[in-house]
């Protein structure tokens, strides 16, 4: 096992070195593809560039029916790094690094795994993750792939995760007429005032939902996260501008909450209503599909021996592969809390015991097996 340790070490310093921050996103086909093909010499490879640095990278060994995609994307660095984020930094119980918990050990682990055995395997590295806009995912899924099961790798401590939340981010614009703030109509005519008022509405909208539960989770998370508006003090602010997002159960109607959540605005307020996102919840599907789609999930994690850990609140694309109906489900190394922090890290105990199940899963693949 010290042997696989070392080789996923290496691997993730390579992996590490190379800058992958998205944004911006200035991704191509070379650097760290160049590097994850030349460690894969008895796959077939296909490299496809997406556009806008999205850049997906697959490779098949064999004629497996299961599918590992992990993202290479990271988020950007802070000032808040003691030191170089890519540059790997190795200490007693763990290692530190731009991506070393979401999700570059997991991408190394899988490299390793592969050069340990010689079982079908497919691996789909992807680079557009971390803003939002999965056009590697969507661009495979709409192909003749072939494949019946997906194991998607986020940070999930080493247990099968089988059931996520969904995502939705949202513009709204709220239109105002500009004026003397001390005119009789300054009330109603604020863009800014109508904002406000909205923001009151879809908080109370939340908090009714507080008792929605789905498996293990409960409520709808709700944020907004920016407003902008008026001009100054003295001004009736014309115009307001709100960006707010919401993590849907899988129970939930998404379509059902954007028109409630419309619908919190006073009548004429609203100039513009928009989704600019939407990832669907863990399993993907109404209630009865998404139950029995995590059944299905559940049925595969007790058949590869990965034990079962609990719903999260995060979303991942292991959704979208639920969504094309495939039976998915996330497992990774690493601890959710430490992605998208200065200095972040995974422990070594996690990228080894990775590193050991992707190889045991890869071995029984050869062997025409499939239990522990």
């Amino acid at each position: 096992m010290a042997e696989m340790l070392d080789a996923v070490l290496r691997h993730l310093e390579a992996l590490v070195s190379f800058d992958t921050r998205n944004p911006p996103r200035l991704i191509g086909t070379g650097g760290i593809f160049d590097y994850i093909r030349a460690q894969l010499p008895d796959f077939k490879i296909e490299v496809v560039d997406h556009g806008e640095g999205a850049v997906s990278l697959f490779a098949v060994r064999g004629k497996p029916t299961r599918v590992f995609n992990v993202h290479l994307d990271t988020v950007p660095s802070s000032e808040a790094w003691t030191a170089d984020p890519h540059v790997m930094r190795r200490f007693e119980d763990r290692v530190v690094g731009l991506g070393v918990c979401d999700i570059k050990g997991a991408a190394a682990g899988l490299i390793a795994a592969a050069n340990a055995t010689q079982g079908d395997a497919a691996f789909l590295f992807s680079s557009d993750e971390e803003a939002n806009d999965p056009r590697c995912i969507a661009a495979f899924l709409a192909g003749d792939h072939g494949f019946s099961e997906a194991i998607i790798a986020e940070p999930t401590r080493c247990e099968a995760v089988l059931a996520h939340r969904g995502i939705s981010s949202v513009l709204l614009k709220f239109k105002g007429e500009a004026g003397h703030a001390s005119g009789a109509n300054a009330m109603a005519a604020s863009a800014l005032h109508q904002a406000m008022r909205w923001g009151g509405q879809a908080l109370d909208l939340v908090e009714a939902e507080a008792a929605s539960r789905f498996g293990g989770l409960s409520g709808l998370r709700f944020n907004i996260g920016k407003v902008e508006g008026g001009i100054k003090a003295n001004m009736i602010a014309p115009s307001a501008e709100v960006r707010f997002g919401f993590r849907p159960l899988p129970s939930h109607d998404i379509d059902a909450l954007h028109l409630r959540f419309g619908a919190c605005a006073a009548a004429g307020a609203l100039e513009r209503y928009e989704e600019t996102f939407r990832g669907p919840s863990l399993p993907a599907g109404d209630t009865a599909s998404a139950e029995e789609r995590r059944l299905a999930a559940r049925d595969l994690a007790d058949e590869l021996g990965l034990p079962i850990g609990n719903a999260v609140d995060f979303w991942t694309e292991a959704s979208l592969f639920s969504q094309a109906g495939l039976t998915a489900l996330v497992y990774g190394p690493g601890d959710i809390a430490q992605a998208h922090t200065a200095d972040e890290f995974v422990t070594l105990e996690q990228l080894q015991r990775y590193a050991g199940t992707i190889t045991r899963l890869l071995q029984n693949n050869m062997s025409g097996t499939t239990t522990p």
